[in-house]
């Protein structure tokens, strides 16, 4: 079960694995548990789990620019053009 704490920082009901960090807050705020539909959010996050085998979230997180610009922002047709 999740832990859910308030944030000291803004007295927001959080969980409380986000509160190490920022990126993690902002994380956590704007996208955690939020449904999603649209097939390029939705890529974008199979590959980045994908790649986050072995390396933390917060890695992942941190590196995402990166990720979007290497990826085509995640366009799965440039992307399957590939070869």
């Amino acid at each position: 079960m999740v832990k859910v704490t308030y944030d000291p920082q803004d007295g927001k009901k959080r969980c409380e694995w986000c509160l190490k960090d920022e990126l993690y807050v902002k994380y956590h705020d704007e996208e955690w548990g939020v449904p999603v539909h649209e097939d390029a959010i939705l890529f974008e996050t199979l590959v980045l789990e994908t790649f986050q085998a072995g390396l933390s979230w917060h890695t992942i997180l941190k590196k995402r620019e990166g990720f979007r610009l290497a990826f085509d922002s995640f366009d799965a047709e440039r992307i399957a053009g590939y070869g």
